[in-house]
């Protein structure tokens, strides 16, 4: 195989977020010396597939299905946000948002009502938020919503279904609703953050295994050195970015161990 491909769907909130992200890794590919060309994938085409090419260079993909090897591929760099809560580290947590009018004030305040998740390999928008329920579950109240709303495939979706008011409360992906804030400020006003989930590993660069070692370390080692790079400033700010760290499989053990606790108090489900 000789041509490989970069994609940045995940964290391309809007065009704006896209082209900042095409720059990016056309100055990755450049230093890594690696050939890319960055292959659009708009939503709603499905992530599943994307992430099963064998022809990935570097293209974003979520921890937990890394964990679960939904996909065969190689780990390459992980973002760090450029959050106080991120400490520095390739760090993210979903944000459990509702109305910004509505009476809510502590996530227990929600029990009861309509609650919705993303799909099921999805690390921020299902593994997270059925974590963060286990603490509020007791035997005598296993369920804590009155409706739950699943596959509502992304981030955009969830946001939507809360200003509709379809759903009372649901979880975002922290560093991707900061670049929605940042991009599209009119659409995150009608929401707030009643809590947080725990910090996770981000989702991650992978490549697939096709793509030479050498390569893949390079790319790995041009990620990891960006935050150093004077190009790296203007884009840095564009994305909410502090820098890159240099993952593999090992990083994404949380992950799993989430879904282990959960599916070990029979909560295979948010609920």
């Amino acid at each position: 195989m000789t041509g490989f491909i970069a994609n940045a769907r995940m964290y391309a909130v809007a065009p704006e977020a896209e082209q900042a992200w095409r720059t990016l890794l056309d100055h990755i590919a450049a230093e890594a010396a690696v050939a890319l060309t960055y292959l659009p994938y708009p939503a709603p085409q499905p992530l599943e597939d994307l992430w099963a090419r064998r022809d990935l260079g570097t293209v974003q993909m979520c921890g937990y299905p890394i964990a679960l090897k939904l996909a065969e591929v190689v780990p390459l760099a992980a973002p760090i946000p450029a959050a106080d809560w991120a400490t520095g580290r390739p760090v993210y947590r979903s944000d459990l948002i509702v109305k910004a009018d509505a009476p809510y004030r502590h996530l227990a305040d929600t029990f009861g009502g309509r609650a919705g998740w993303t799909v099921e390999h999805s690390h921020s928008g299902f593994n997270a938020f059925r974590h963060h329920l286990l603490r509020y579950r007791t035997a005598a109240r296993p369920r804590l919503y009155r409706e739950m709303v699943g596959k509502l495939v992304t981030a955009r979706r969830i946001l939507d279904a809360v200003l509709a008011g379809d759903i009372d409360v649901g979880p975002l992906d922290a560093y991707w609703h900061m670049l929605i804030r940042k991009y599209r400020p009119e659409l995150t006003a009608g929401v707030r953050i009643i809590e947080s989930t725990d910090l996770a590993p981000a989702p991650a660069f992978v490549a697939a295994p096709e793509l030479a070692a050498e390569k893949a370390d390079r790319l790995g080692a041009a990620f990891a050195a960006a935050a150093s790079r004077l190009w790296f400033p203007p884009l840095g700010e564009a994305l909410c970015l502090a820098g890159f760290a240099r993952v593999d499989h090992a990083s994404f053990a949380t992950t799993l161990a989430w879904d282990a606790l959960a599916k070990a108090a029979g909560y295979p489900l948010p609920a």
